[in-house]
């Protein structure tokens, strides 16, 4: 599984990947979680707002702080 969170630095960006990182770990499942912070990158993905989480190329949240259960519902 390969999970992308997208912010370029906000305190919001880096609250969504603390919880991505969180619910991973207790979901206990193995996935690669990568930080993009490239205003490039982020717009070459088709998100236009921050933080945005991707799992598996699919965009599953985008301009908001996701909860801990939302994100292990993506799992």
């Amino acid at each position: 599984m390969q999970i992308k969170v997208l912010g370029p630095g906000c305190p919001k960006c880096h609250k969504t990947e603390e919880i991505v990182r969180e619910a991973v770990a207790e979901a206990g499942v193995e996935a690669q979680i990568e930080k993009v912070t490239g205003t490039m990158d982020i717009a070459a993905a088709g998100v236009f707002g921050t933080p945005a989480v991707i799992v598996d190329g699919e965009v599953k949240i985008v301009g908001k702080v996701p909860s801990k259960d939302q994100v292990k519902s993506w799992l």
